[in-house]
């Protein structure tokens, strides 16, 4: 799991993770790596970012590139946990300044 903004997205991760032990997943991992992603748009902007909440899998890119179907429904729950906490508003919103001035949640 990759967050492009660390000191943003940090609790966000810790969130994540909760949820994952909690589903009975595997620990998450955390990694800064290269790469480019619509999150290094939002990061950019301060706006808490998990990037790499995708199929499980390697090979990115490659002619070797496979899903390991037997991650899907795990990654699936975990996916469906975090949206559930933020829509219920479990997890505090930031006030990010837009470029107008305004804040958004």
């Amino acid at each position: 799991m990759y967050s492009a903004d660390a000191p943003a997205s940090e609790a966000l991760f810790d969130r994540a993770c909760e949820l994952a032990t909690g589903l009975g997943l595997p620990p998450l991992a955390w990694a800064a790596v290269g790469g480019g992603s619509d999150g290094n748009f939002t990061a950019g902007v301060g706006t808490p970012t998990l990037d790499g909440l995708g199929a499980v899998g390697g090979g990115a890119h490659a002619d070797d590139e496979h899903v390991l179907v037997a991650e899907l429904p795990g990654r699936a729950a975990l996916v469906a946990a975090l949206v559930t906490d933020l829509t219920n508003g479990r997890f505090p919103a930031t006030k990010t300044p837009t470029t107008s001035g305004a804040f958004r949640p």
